[in-house]
């Protein structure tokens, strides 16, 4: 016997973490992509491209996912979670140049 009704926020709220895990994890593979390839990059054209990739939507070589909107915040948040996570980082004499 229920005598409350079902609170659906709490599902909304369950959807909306998945979309940005996802969205978070997106954003991860395609820094760490751009940097495999570069090897090292300026912070400011790593988001550029980061974003740009997110509004072309493409993933990398043969990968496709649909296009989102993806702001700068969101890519630095990314980079200073990888840069604690030891998957990046700074030149010492250079810190706003990024190392994969």
């Amino acid at each position: 016997l229920r005598l409350l009704p079902r609170q659906r926020y709490l599902q909304a709220e369950r959807a909306e973490v998945s979309a940005l895990e996802r969205k978070r994890n997106i954003l991860c593979c395609l820094i760490t992509r751009i940097l495999k390839v570069e090897k090292q990059l300026h912070i400011d054209n790593l988001v550029f491209r980061v974003i740009d990739a997110c509004q072309k939507g493409e993933l990398g070589p043969g990968l496709q996912f649909l296009s989102f909107c993806c702001h700068s915040v969101d890519v630095l948040s990314c980079v200073l979670h990888l840069l604690n996570q030891g998957y990046l980082r700074r030149q010492e004499e250079r810190p706003h140049v990024l190392e994969y």
